[in-house]
């Protein structure tokens, strides 16, 4: 697996912006089948910060209606970097 495809995007909710500014933890969509290594070297080649450790996630998808017809969204993976404490979070992540 390609390392861009490794990583689909980050995450930002609130959680997430408390964590990368209070604890030094940025957090991304993964590719379902990612193990934490996989994702460890992607963002170490990616962003080019060190990692300290990766806790990973499996969301199951929810169910959606349109009226009476019932879908399903795709099962998804999170996956919550922590930095190692010299370490900045990546520019290309901060937002204004």
């Amino acid at each position: 697996m390609k390392l861009t495809d490794v990583i689909r995007r980050p995450l930002v909710t609130e959680k997430s912006t408390l964590q990368r500014e209070l604890q030094n933890v940025l957090a991304f969509e993964v590719h379902v089948d990612a193990t934490k290594v996989e994702i460890k070297q992607a963002v170490e080649q990616l962003f080019g910060a060190k990692v300290a450790a990766v806790r990973t996630a499996s969301q199951r998808g929810k169910l959606k209606r349109q009226g009476r017809f019932v879908g399903r969204r795709s099962d998804w993976k999170k996956a919550y970097v922590r930095l190692q404490a010299d370490q900045k979070v990546p520019e290309i992540l901060e937002i204004a």
